[in-house]
């Protein structure tokens, strides 16, 4: 165990460059007085491992020393060729450097573990859009990548919800969301969330930007798609639920909308039951979430949602019943033949 934890506080000084005592405890998920007795077991032994006192301080290696890729494990193995999962690279434009560097891993590896990293290759493959979605597959991706890469602004023609607009933007990372690629952008000291496939035009710019020092992209991304959800259902509707309705408001809802209802543990003598749900901005977007649930769901409040649901349903029956009254049906236009 010890010797894996030092040669893990190895891997990280030569990855960042300088690394604080509390960090790698953290990392390595022990104290840090560990820390220290490792770093002096470290020096001991010839590593050339350096401590910069001070506020901004912290533990470095010499410049210039790194250390080989050797003493993988098993897992790490598996989990080294798992990042190999060729959609993502394909779309980046990365997937011949992906199998070059996958070919220098495996040439690497111990010959017992060369069979276990190939049966990971044939055995997991990654489809990241949804159900039903396809990928978005956006023509100007590997531009905003390259630029992000190289600190460099671009200029965009990006089609909004409300309009089509122009933007010079500093490109801090791209994220790939249910098979969508996004864009976090800075435009004048803000950072917004751009969908790369609604990026009509781009030009990579020579102008450089200075990287925000506190920006951290996966947690940039975990508030902005939380705060989005949030503003997408800001309100809650009492709903009662039989049954089925359980089950189906379980497998329909989102998983923000999931995590957040809250249904009664009992039931009445019919056995349903009561549950407050989030829903949308207006009573239309609530009744159109709501409505997939059909008969197994009965709305109580708000009542103008209780409204809307009435309003919309009685339309749907009206409709049907006068084309059932009079003895037509929707008549669907026939294919055409090819010659």
């Amino acid at each position: 165990m010890r010797a894996t934890r030092m040669m893990s506080i190895l891997t990280t000084l030569q990855a960042r460059g300088q690394v604080t005592a509390p960090e790698l405890a953290v990392a390595c998920e022990v104290s840090v007085r560990t820390i220290y007795r490792d770093i002096d077991a470290l020096a001991a032994s010839g590593v050339p491992v350096y401590a910069d006192r001070g506020a901004e301080g912290g533990y470095r290696l010499l410049d210039g020393y790194r250390v080989r890729l050797n003493g993988l494990s098993q897992s790490e193995a598996e989990a080294l060729f798992l990042t190999g999962l060729p959609g993502p690279a394909a779309a980046l434009g990365l997937d011949a450097a992906m199998i070059a560097a996958q070919n220098k891993l495996m040439a690497a590896l111990p010959a017992h573990l060369r069979q276990d990293a190939g049966r990971m290759q044939e055995r997991f493959y990654l489809d990241a859009p949804g159900w039903f979605g396809e990928a978005d597959e956006p023509k100007h991706l590997r531009a905003i990548a390259g630029a992000a890469l190289r600190g460099t602004l671009i200029k965009i023609r990006y089609q909004s919800w409300r309009a089509e607009k122009q933007r010079r933007v500093a490109p801090l990372g791209l994220v790939l969301k249910g098979g969508s690629w996004y864009l976090a952008g800075q435009v004048d000291g803000s950072v917004r969330t751009y969908r790369v496939a609604r990026v009509l035009d781009c030009t990579a710019l020579d102008d450089r930007f200075d990287r925000p020092a506190d920006f951290d992209l996966a947690a940039y991304w975990q508030a902005a798609t939380l705060r989005l959800e949030a503003e997408m259902h800001p309100n809650v509707a009492i709903v009662r639920l039989s049954p089925f309705g359980v089950k189906l408001l379980d497998a329909l809802s989102q998983p923000y909308v999931k995590a957040r209802t809250q249904i009664d543990e009992t039931a009445d003598a019919d056995g349903w039951r009561i549950a407050r749900v989030p829903t949308g901005k207006t009573s239309w977007h609530a009744a159109a979430e709501l409505l997939r649930l059909g008969p197994e769901a009965d709305v109580l409040e708000p009542a103008d949602l209780r409204e809307k649901m009435t309003e919309l349903t009685q339309a749907m029956a009206a409709r049907y019943r006068a084309a059932r009254k009079a003895g037509r049906r929707r008549i669907l236009p026939q294919p055409t033949k090819q010659s």
